[in-house]
């Protein structure tokens, strides 16, 4: 389970950053940037913070709602940056999400002395920063930011399956199911599909 301990090595206010959205073949990418209050912090979300994956979409929905109770309780804060479709196919999905990073981390309001990063790679950001492998399973900071871009990534799929029905974004989130390639052969592709994805480019334009 994730805590506070490499927050706690590190001097001043420590942010952590994670990200949703990688692997599909359709919407955006989303980060997460989140401030705890280590001392002042509900013990629920000290006690329930943990990888995103690892958790059922009711529990991630409970613990985004406590996060953003914190943040109206003055012991969390909370941002999100999105990366467009359009940016993933002009700059590659690694830098579209370096690039909702950034954007996640100027929206908190406040400038962090260090960021812990998900990951094996750095965005550039105005502060230090250190990458941390699995880091949403080592750090509170992470998880929080984990869950933040999970939660907020669905609610856009849930809304684009409302506004293109028979592609199951609701269900699969834009990930490459068979499901999802069955609708793709039935309906076409939709503005929202990442053509730069191979399995996209691929039926758009040949192998």
């Amino acid at each position: 389970m994730p805590d506070f301990t490499i927050e706690a090595a590190i001097p001043g206010i420590v942010c952590g950053i994670d990200e949703a959205g990688r692997g599909p073949w359709a919407g955006p990418v989303v980060a997460g940037a989140v401030i705890l209050d280590r001392r002042r912090l509900d013990p629920v979300l000290t006690a329930g913070l943990d990888d995103s994956k690892k958790l059922s979409a009711s529990r991630r929905e409970a613990l985004f709602a406590a996060l953003k109770a914190g943040a109206r309780a003055g012991t969390v804060d909370l941002a999100t940056g999105i990366a467009s479709v359009e940016e993933i196919d002009r700059l590659n999905i690694l830098q579209a999400t370096f690039l909702a990073m950034g954007r996640a981390l100027t929206a908190l309001g406040r400038r962090p002395d260090h960021a812990l990063v998900d990951g094996n790679g750095l965005p550039q950001l105005p502060c230090p920063a250190t990458a941390i492998v699995k880091g949403d399973q080592r750090s509170l900071s992470i998880a929080a930011a984990s869950i933040a871009a999970k939660v907020t990534r669905d609610a856009i799929m849930a809304a684009l399956d409302a506004e293109h029905p028979g592609y199951g974004f609701a269900r699969h989130a834009g990930y490459g199911t068979s499901a999802h390639r069955q609708a793709l052969d039935r309906l076409g592709v939709t503005p929202h599909h990442r053509k730069s994805f191979a399995p996209i480019h691929n039926i758009l334009y040949g192998k």
